[in-house]
């Protein structure tokens, strides 16, 4: 069963996809793009939870339900 906080930001968020610049806006601040970029060159996301990168429009992105789904794991760690 997924998680409440999953539901919430899936709901939240009006497009398949967020781009790197927008991850603080999805996260309520808890996710820096920074961050996201420095753990994409370093390959430090979560080792049971790759985040797929997407180039759309010149821009990298995530799937909202890959990258919600990392979100709760990263808070409730599951």
């Amino acid at each position: 069963m997924k998680s409440d906080l999953y539901k919430e930001l899936i709901q939240s968020w009006p497009s398949p996809l967020v781009a790197r610049q927008e991850i603080s806006k999805f996260s309520g601040g808890v996710l820096n793009p920074r961050t996201m970029a420095n753990r994409d060159c370093l390959e430090r996301n979560n080792p049971g939870f790759p985040l797929k990168k997407i180039l759309a429009g010149g821009r990298i992105c995530y799937r909202k339900t890959e990258l919600a789904a990392y979100l709760v794991s990263l808070i409730e760690g599951n």
